[in-house]
């Protein structure tokens, strides 16, 4: 039950990821995003994964970290685009 809950849990949260990935891709501009946050994120993430093979409780769950990372991932690549968008109409 515990595997569950902690699923729902990161499911809940991983929803965020994609929506705000296709938000900051219309945007086209990094302002409003602050990288890091998206640092801590992707840290807390790493954490939890690290603690599924410390604590020995490597299950299933750990599918939807990996794929909350990979939505982060995107997140982060959006926002390097959107920063060197922002640096490009700085210069002209």
């Amino acid at each position: 039950m515990a595997a569950v809950l902690e699923a729902i849990m990161l499911v809940c949260f991983g929803l965020s990821w994609p929506i705000n990935a296709m938000k900051a891709w219309k945007a086209r501009t990094a302002a409003g995003t602050s990288w890091m946050f998206l640092a801590l994120i992707t840290l807390g993430y790493v954490a939890g994964i690290a603690a599924k093979f410390v604590g020995g409780t490597v299950n299933w769950v750990l599918i939807v970290y990996f794929l909350n990372l990979a939505a982060l991932a995107a997140n982060w690549i959006i926002f390097a685009r959107n920063k060197a968008l922002d640096a490009q109409r700085t210069r002209a």
